[in-house]
C-alpha cells in the first residue's frame, strides 16, 4: 500500500472518529463546577451556595420531558437558577415546547431568573414573521414563577449575601459580524448603572463584549452563545463562533480578570451545525 493510500485511509478513519465523537457529545451533557474565589464583595461564607447556570438549550431533550436534565439540576441543590438565553430556536414553525417543559418546572427547585439571548430577541422583535410564539412562551413561564430580566435587575439575598442580577438584552445587530461597538455607556443606557454596594451579576448572552461588561461594573459575568466554539482544541479554546470568527477569546471557560470573573457556558444544545467535538454540553454550577 503506497503512502498516498495510507494517508487517505487514515484521514477517512479520523473523520469518522471525529464525526462519531461529535454525534455522541450532542446527546450527552456534563456538570462543570466553577468557584470564582473571594473578593471584597464576595468574602466567602461557611454556608456555601450553588448557582446553576443554564444556556443555549435550543430545545434539546435529555430523556423524556427533559427529566434527566431536570434531575441533574435538582441534585445540585442550587439556591438560585440563572438562564442566559437561547433556550429555544428562533425559526419559523419551531415549537418552544421542549424548552417550556423543562423551564416551567425549575421554580420548584429554586428561584429562576432568565435573560434573553438572540433567539428569544428574534422571536420577540419579528412578530410578523414568527407570530406570538415569544409572547406565549414568556406568559407561560412567568405564570410558572420564572422572572424575566430584559434590561432589568433584581436584588436577591443568598445566605446573607446581597446579590444584584442584571439581565442584558442587546440589540440583535450586536450579534452580527459587522456591528456598532457595545460600550459600558451603552449598557448603562439599556440596563442602568451597576450596583457597587452588592455583588453584581450580569447575565449577558454574547461574550464578545467582555471589556464593556467589566467597565460597566460587573463582578460576575455569565455568557453563552458560542456553544463552546463547536469544536475545542483540548487544553486551549474553542475554534469558531456563529459569525465564523476563529478562536474566540471567551468560548467555554472561567476567566478571572482583575475584579471581574467571566464564565462562558458551552451550552446545552445546538442548532444549524449540530456537532460538538471535544466540547461536551454542560450544566454550569457556580460556587459562591
Amino acid at each position: 500500500m503506497n503512502w498516498w493510500k495510507k494517508l487517505t485511509l487514515s484521514s477517512v478513519g479520523m473523520l469518522f472518529l471525529v464525526l462519531g465523537e461529535g454525534m455522541r457529545e450532542c446527546r450527552r451533557f456534563r456538570v462543570t463546577h466553577y468557584t470564582p474565589g473571594t473578593s471584597e464583595k464576595n468574602p466567602g461564607s461557611p454556608a456555601e451556595q450553588r448557582i446553576v447556570f443554564l444556556s443555549d438549550l435550543h430545545n434539546q431533550v435529555y430523556g423524556s420531558r427533559n427529566d434527566i436534565l431536570l434531575e441533574e439540576i435538582r441534585k445540585q441543590e442550587p439556591g438560585l437558577i440563572l438562564i442566559g438565553g437561547d433556550m429555544l430556536i428562533g425559526k419559523k414553525n419551531t415549537s418552544p415546547a421542549h424548552a417550556l417543559e423543562l423551564i416551567r418546572r425549575l421554580p420548584e427547585i429554586a428561584p429562576v431568573y432568565y435573560a434573553l439571548g438572540n433567539h428569544e430577541q428574534r422571536l420577540k422583535n419579528c412578530v410578523e414573521k414568527y407570530g406570538d410564539v415569544m409572547y406565549y412562551y414568556r406568559k407561560e413561564l412567568t405564570a410558572a414563577g420564572v422572572h424575566f430580566l430584559e434590561n432589568e435587575s433584581a436584588h436577591v439575598s443568598l445566605s446573607g449575601r446581597e446579590l444584584r442580577i442584571t439581565g442584558l438584552a442587546l440589540p440583535l445587530g450586536s450579534y452580527e459580524k459587522k456591528h456598532t461597538p457595545v460600550t459600558a455607556g451603552k449598557i448603562e443606557k439599556l440596563a442602568g448603572p451597576s450596583d457597587e454596594a452588592c455583588y453584581q451579576i450580569l447575565l449577558a448572552h454574547n461574550p464578545g463584549y467582555v471589556a464593556a461588561y467589566k467597565e460597566w461594573g460587573a463582578d460576575l459575568v455569565l455568557c453563552g452563545h458560542l456553544h463552546g466554539g463547536v469544536m475545542r482544541i483540548p487544553g486551549w479554546r474553542g475554534v469558531v463562533t456563529p459569525q465564523a470568527s476563529l478562536f474566540p477569546k471567551y468560548s467555554g471557560e472561567m476567566t478571572v480578570e482583575g475584579d471581574t470573573v467571566v464564565v462562558v457556558s458551552k451550552g446545552l444544545g445546538t442548532h444549524t451545525v449540530n456537532l460538538r467535538v471535544f466540547n461536551p454540553a454542560e450544566v454550569v454550577v457556580i460556587h459562591l
